[in-house]
């Protein structure tokens, strides 16, 4: 539809000093990290074209939105490039609203791909409230108003046994799968029960307890199906849900769950203030817990450039895992092992610049976990591909994705996806040289793009 000129679309991007080809290549780039690949051919004329007052079909007003967001380092909202009003809240309203009616909302707003209408991802909403506020969270489940009706023991059991089921698929496929079941599930039999009566304090806690991780493993698997901006508001929710059952130790496993999606998008000193937020419950968290929020703060160190203080955290992961044992753990770290370990020091070994330390990390991740996770394992392969091709060892990173590729055989999977991406790019500056296993990898990772 052609209206007047967009100057709000204008000043914006005159703001940031782009050009309309900028724009464009930015567009697309973030386009493809949220699963668009529709939108991969918008270029400058169409940047021109939404310029001049032409309005763009969903879901470009929304990928828009987040480009522009990234640029600016704050969130930016459809009426501030003219494109009408934002339908529901940003993230950083989320922490003030109401957990239980922004988790309805939240679920009315997702559509059948897992995506929330014109919602961006935000920079702003990884700011955690002030400490008084997760005190004001417990206070207010406590006060909420109760519909008729009990819980009991069987509810929280099927909410944890269900929350079992998601998350092993999520590990072992990828993000793609399940999804669907699990907000149904949340819809039409969690909530519900989150607003009956429960006649024991007790027993309130372990159902907001056991509702948060069911939220949590929504958020965890919508990033890693790329849909980031369901995933941050699922997280947070998650969180609230947390500390209103004053579950300490799971709202620092979600807040790490936060920061490693802000580390993948690349919004590093967010991430350092979210995993020292995580650590700081690490008085009320098991060892295992403790490693793998360790591990993941020493990679946001690394980021930001505290490598002293990276490489110790990284000690005190690997010294908190050997003390684990299975009966001291609750069931959502289940799958964080020496392999979990060996990949994320490899991530964070890769970030400071030590490529030689973080291959072996890869390789040694590689052998202890297998096959057996078939979306982790690909994506770990992936890394270690990168980084035998970012030191020249071409032929060995084409035998590694192509074991990745192998392993992505029935996983649906976007940070899986990602990795396919980047192996074609690598790819692109040897293409024309005659080397037979890098045109079969990069036939293979073209193949799997297309079909994706």
């Amino acid at each position: 539809m052609r209206r007047g000129p967009n100057d709000k679309l204008k000043s914006l991007i005159a703001e940031l000093g782009w050009s309309q080809q900028q724009t464009a290549s930015r567009f697309v780039r973030v386009a493809q990290e949220m699963g668009h690949t529709d939108l991969v051919s918008v270029g400058r004329s169409t940047i021109s074209m939404w310029a001049s007052g032409t309005r763009p079909q969903d879901p470009a007003p929304a990928v828009l939105c987040e480009t522009l967001s990234r640029g600016l380092g704050r969130p930016v909202r459809l009426e501030e490039i003219g494109l009408g009003r934002s339908p529901i809240p940003s993230a950083g309203a989320i922490w003030g609203a109401d957990t239980l009616t922004a988790l309805a909302d939240l679920g009315r707003s997702v559509d059948r791909r897992g995506f929330i209408g014109a919602a961006v991802y935000s920079v702003a909403g990884l700011a955690l409230p002030e400490e008084s506020w997760w005190q004001k969270c417990l206070e207010q489940a406590r006060a909420r108003p109760a519909t008729r009706g009990t819980i009991t023991p069987d509810d929280i059991a099927a909410i944890r046994d269900a929350t079992a089921l998601f998350q092993r698929l999520d590990q072992q496929r990828g993000g793609g799968y399940g999804t669907s079941a699990a907000t149904a599930l949340l819809a039409d039999e969690v909530l519900p029960t989150l607003r009956r009566h429960t006649p024991h304090e007790e027993q309130r806690r372990e159902l907001f307890s056991a509702a948060s991780e069911l939220v949590y493993v929504l958020g965890w698997s919508s990033f890693d199906a790329n849909r980031h901006a369901t995933a941050q508001r699922y997280l947070q929710l998650a969180a609230k849900l947390a500390a209103e059952a004053g579950d300490r130790a799971l709202v620092g496993h979600i807040l790490r769950a936060l920061a490693h999606q802000a580390m993948d998008l690349g919004h590093y000193p967010q991430a350092a203030s979210l995993t020292e937020a995580a650590t700081s419950c690490y008085d009320v968290a098991g060892p295992r817990e403790r490693a793998l929020l360790g591990v993941v703060h020493a990679r946001s160190l690394a980021r930001v450039g505290d490598t002293k203080s990276a490489s110790q955290a990284l000690l005190r992961a690997e010294d908190d895992l050997s003390d684990a044992t299975p009966d001291t753990e609750p069931a959502r770290v289940w799958f964080f092992g020496k392999a979990s370990l060996a990949h994320e020091t490899a991530r964070t070994l890769q970030a400071m610049g030590d490529l030689g330390s973080a291959q072996r990390e890869f390789e040694r991740s590689v052998q202890l976990r297998g096959a057996a996770f078939s979306r982790t394992h690909a994506v770990t392969l992936g890394y270690l591909g990168e980084i035998q091709a970012s030191r020249g060892e071409i032929e060995a990173a084409c035998a590694t994705w192509s074991r990745a590729l192998d392993a992505m055989e029935g996983v649906r999977s976007g940070r899986a996806k990602n990795t396919v991406q980047t192996m074609r790019t690598a790819l692109s500056t040897v293409r024309g040289r005659g080397i037979s296993a890098v045109r079969e990898v990069d036939r293979r990772a073209a193949e799997v793009l297309r079909v994706a």
